[in-house]
């Protein structure tokens, strides 16, 4: 949950924009969490999204100075992030169904020592499930469907990221989650 103090971000970006590295260093700690999370959601891979974070940050810190508005620095990075994740999902190659689930059984026992087998096998196949049908969404519905479940963005938090009106992310969502809806049933 966004649970910021924007003001105090805003006193750290304008830091940051002077060159003080701890005042980038501290924005990093503050949202590192949330970016990694999203960046995980999205791409489906701890290691891609350990890259598409590091990417995040070092075009956060190339930028920084272009960012007038710096209570919304948040949202600006969320931003960044979007567009990251989504270059990433592009270039990367399609894995087959039948590599991505040898790979997630024989990662099934990380997730917990004491993880029941049966129950971990059935989360992976749900999750399975759901994100062949996210992919299966136009594009501005899955990603508005990822920003507000995954990363727990409030409509006016997605529409700044989007560059979009409320309506229109209102909109979005409604329709994400009945094309998902439908295609969950179907499957």
């Amino acid at each position: 949950m966004d649970t910021y103090n924007h003001s105090y971000i805003a006193a750290l970006v304008k830091r940051a924009q002077e060159d003080d590295s701890d005042a980038f260093a501290e924005l990093y700690v503050l949202t590192y969490r949330q970016q990694y999370q999203f960046a995980r959601n999205y791409l489906h891979d701890d290691d891609l999204a350990q890259d598409a974070v590091q990417e995040i940050y070092i075009l956060a810190l190339k930028n920084i100075t272009k960012l007038k508005e710096r209570k919304v620095f948040v949202a600006w990075l969320r931003q960044i992030g979007l567009r990251v994740c989504y270059d990433m999902a592009r270039k990367r190659p399609k894995i087959t169904e039948e590599d991505d689930d040898e790979e997630k059984m024989l990662n099934i026992a990380d997730d917990h020592v004491f993880a029941n087998p049966e129950t971990q096998a059935l989360k992976m196949f749900a999750s399975r499930d759901l994100n062949k049908a996210l992919e299966q969404l136009p594009g501005k519905e899955r990603e508005t469907l990822l920003l507000r479940y995954s990363a727990e963005m409030k409509s006016e938090d997605i529409a700044r990221t989007m560059n979009m009106s409320v309506s229109s992310v209102t909109r979005y969502l409604r329709r994400g989650e009945e094309h998902l809806r439908k295609i969950m049933k179907e499957a």
